[in-house]
């Protein structure tokens, strides 16, 4: 009787068999030869096998219930989800946002980090999630926020039940009406036109012992889901969420230290960078995901006030690697309903590319780009990122990063990040390969119908 050609080498780190995998990665041993899609990069201690990341996509599937030790942990369905995607190839798989506390979720089926004991359900379930994903070579990463004055509300498909895009949920449907926070509250600062139409609580000013109070969450968040074995951390300062409220002359009203100025109503991003960074080990990313426009600039709403714009976001950006922000993910909009917006395939990745060609031109090399929204095809992904430099580390020698501007076509963005297309579609990257003509690994219980 033959030996096999192949020996089954059980997974790493899972307490029952299943086989290794490492799907995605390209065959070629020749980098230069692939398109930059599925050219490696590097980023501090992280590694990623190509340049596809999947966005944080909130599943509303949490337990809700104030009493319930589960609350806002991951159960099998984010195994299952998440770990599919492992599965097929994905390198770095991003879970739902993070509430850093309870009242920072969007719903009460969100998912939370504010539980840091090892043997608590959002830690174990956590742990679960990364343990399968690492087993099958892919990476995890968690975005952790804070939905501040658009929290409390129910899930999409509650919300369309009842005909509107977004329903308040009440203490009936654990809810907290009388805990959604904003840097400046009232009515006034309602996303939604009035009270009246119940899509959202009407939100209270955060005191500075609470702001000082959330900061530290965020530290403490990042610190359990390094310690959970998280691979990556982002953080969420875009779509109207808290940071981005800080952020905005629009819904940020203070006139104390963390209000009116550009460098007040930064200060909060800066305290909560700095508390993560001080939290994590150094060989850990961090990334942070920023609307690089509020789409008001056309808008009688901010043209008083002013709203945090494309501008506001490279100065921002120039000064991210300073802090410890590693790559900046752009999207936009998100905080406020009189934002004026027509999206389109590249509406945002031109944002992305706005932002990259800046920093580039004044020697900003140190920071990567992401790009973000409607990157649906093939195509369209390899051309964001075609001419970024294959097996990528951060450049910080200046004599190396004018060469590489010099090295050919001027990429988008460095990496995409994909969402909703991998709903569709668990098996993007190995179906991306096969439009481009890459052959890639595959797992390995799977290989024969791919």
């Amino acid at each position: 009787m033959h030996a096999p050609t192949a020996a089954v080498v059980k997974a790493n780190g899972l307490p029952y068999f299943t086989p290794a995998n490492n799907a995605g990665v390209a065959l070629s041993e020749d980098t230069s030869s692939l398109p930059t899609l599925f050219r490696p990069f590097k980023i501090r201690d992280f590694y990623s096998k190509h340049r596809i990341i999947v966005s944080p996509m909130c599943m509303y599937s949490c337990d809700p219930d104030p009493n319930s030790p589960s609350i806002g942990a991951f159960t099998d369905f984010h195994v299952a989800s998440l770990g599919h995607l492992a599965l097929k190839g994905a390198s770095l798989i991003f879970t739902e946002a993070l509430a850093v506390q309870p009242n920072g979720r969007i719903s009460p089926t969100d998912a939370g980090l504010w539980q840091h004991g090892t043997d608590s359900a959002q830690f174990t379930g956590l742990k679960r999630v990364v343990d399968f994903a690492h087993a099958q070579g892919a990476k995890i990463a968690v975005q952790l926020a804070h939905a501040g004055r658009k929290s409390s509300v129910h899930a999409p498909w509650v919300a369309a039940a009842n005909g509107v895009r977004s329903l308040s949920a009440g203490t009936e449907h654990f809810g907290w009406p009388e805990n959604v926070v904003a840097p400046t509250g009232g009515p006034e600062f309602l996303w939604s036109a009035s009270p009246e139409d119940r899509q959202y609580h009407i939100p209270r000013t955060l005191a500075v012992d609470e702001i000082k109070e959330i900061v530290a969450a965020f530290g403490a968040s990042a610190a359990t889901a390094v310690r959970a074995g998280v691979d990556v951390i982002e953080i969420h300062a875009a779509h109207g969420y808290l940071i981005h409220q800080f952020l905005s002359p629009v819904t940020n009203k203070r006139t104390d230290q963390y209000g009116g100025s550009y460098e007040n109503r930064t200060r909060f991003l800066r305290e909560v960078v700095a508390a993560i960074r001080a939290s994590i080990p150094s060989g850990v990313p961090l990334f942070l995901r920023l609307s690089a426009s509020e789409w008001l600039e056309e808008s009688e709403f901010a043209k008083e006030s002013g709203s945090w714009d494309i501008e506001s976001t490279i100065r921002l950006a120039k000064e991210l690697p300073s802090i410890g922000v590693d790559l900046i993910d752009v999207s936009s909009g998100g905080n406020s309903r009189h934002q004026k917006i027509e999206p389109h395939t590249d509406y945002q990745i031109r944002l992305a590319a706005r932002v990259r060609k800046e920093l580039h031109a004044a020697g900003v090399t140190n920071l990567l780009v992401g790009a973000v929204g409607l990157i649906k095809t093939a195509e369209v992904a390899k051309d964001i990122v075609q001419g970024a430099d294959g097996a990528q580390e951060l450049v910080k020698d200046e004599a190396h990063a004018a060469e590489s501007l010099l090295r050919g076509p001027e990429p988008q963005a460095d990496v995409v990040f994909v969402g909703r297309q991998f709903l569709r579609d668990a098996a993007w990257v190995l179906n991306v390969a096969k439009e481009l003509g890459v052959k890639v690994t595959v797992p390995n219980q799977f290989g024969r119908a791919l």
